[in-house]
């Protein structure tokens, strides 16, 4: 079978590995002839360091490369059964690209790895839009093991078995997620960051926000998650669910982030972040109180999701284990702290909030 990718950016050259390594054939392209010139030692690059460590033959390393064919322009993916664009987050950039694939290849099954566009609104205009469903990947591809896979209403069933088989075929988890703004992961890891961005306007710092949240066993705390995704790409997802979402005080955008972004500390990218090469906080005393109040919007905001169908319990937990690396997901919270932990948390939180309704329990977890 061989699968194509539209879009040799750091994501699809990511998505090309993931399927070349698990031995597929992959076609590959960018509109950017200096993309598509240096696509193949880009990809030998991002290689090499395995090949280093003895992690990868050379001989495997050739074998791989030999799978990837980088062609010229959209109209040469006929041979691919499936096809997955990887390019800038614009809706009207998508759907010309879509509607230049299936004019192609139009037996092909079209995948979008949009972050935060409905996948309906993209497959719109086609003239088969159930052919068109949603692979999300997370950065870095090859690493990451979560796959969302979206299927619009009307997607067409065969579709998604053949995008779902050939992806867990890869070493990938799918995990099926309601075509919503934010899918999954997006939507439900925005109380991670609101929160602590809150915690932040009220006068707590960011290492001790972070010192916390690592305390209680995740990985990384939400600014340093932050730091290390962009602090621009992060204000660019909180806007975009914010409008999608009519505005919801749930994913209010606070003034904190917008202030990082204008003054160009964006984290890793740029050498400064909120907390960015400084050094560690130690864990506050009251670090238990900082958990419980971000684990408590997390549940909720899982909990509003669940409530709209589409998703299980399951597939959110594993969604955000895999996705950001959390020791346990929302409903895994939900069964450590209580139901009734939980609403009093929330309503400690909105008696003294001014976004109003920012904590209104989910119908789940009325008592």
């Amino acid at each position: 079978m061989i699968i194509g990718v539209a879009g040799l950016g750091t994501m699809g050259l990511g998505i090309v590995q993931t399927y070349a390594q698990a031995g597929f054939s992959v076609l590959a392209t960018d509109a950017h002839g200096p993309a598509r010139g240096s696509a193949l030692a880009r990809l030998a690059a991002a290689l090499a360091p395995r090949v280093a460590k003895g992690a990868m033959t050379d001989e495997a390393r050739d074998a791989l490369l030999a799978r990837v064919t980088v062609i010229d322009s959209a109209d040469q993916f006929a041979p691919a059964a499936l096809i997955i664009e990887a390019i800038v987050e614009r809706l009207d950039a998508k759907q010309a690209l879509f509607t230049a694939l299936a004019a192609a290849a139009p037996e092909a099954v079209l995948a979008t790895n949009t972050s935060s566009i409905p996948v309906h609104q993209i497959a719109a205009g086609l003239a088969r839009p159930e052919r068109l469903l949603g692979l999300h990947f997370f950065n870095p591809a090859p690493v990451m093991k979560l796959v969302e896979l979206i299927g619009p209403v009307g997607c067409d069933p065969q579709a998604l078995a053949l995008a779902r088989q050939v992806t867990e075929a890869a070493g990938k988890t799918v995990i099926n997620a309601p075509d919503r703004p934010g899918f999954i992961v997006n939507r439900c890891a925005r109380p991670f960051y609101g929160e602590a961005l809150a915690l932040l306007e009220e006068g707590r710092s960011p290492g001790e926000i972070d010192a916390a949240m690592q305390a209680a066993g995740y990985r990384l705390g939400p600014f340093a998650l932050i730091d290390l995704i962009g602090a621009d790409i992060n204000l660019a997802a909180t806007e975009g669910l914010s409008a999608a979402m009519g505005g919801h005080p749930r994913y209010h955008v606070f003034a904190a982030l917008r202030a990082q972004v204008a003054a160009g500390a964006l984290g890793a990218k740029t050498g400064r972040g909120f907390t960015f090469k400084g050094e560690a906080a130690p864990v506050p005393p009251d670090a238990a109180s900082i958990v419980a109040r971000i684990e408590a919007a997390l549940v909720n905001e899982a909990c509003w999701l669940l409530s709209e169908g589409g998703v299980t319990r399951d597939g959110i937990d594993t969604a955000l284990k895999l996705g950001l690396n959390f020791p346990r997901g929302p409903f895994g919270m939900l069964d450590h702290h209580g139901a009734a932990t939980i609403r009093a948390t929330l309503a400690a939180l909105e008696a003294a909030t001014s976004l109003k309704g920012r904590y209104a329990p989910a119908p789940e977890l009325a008592a």
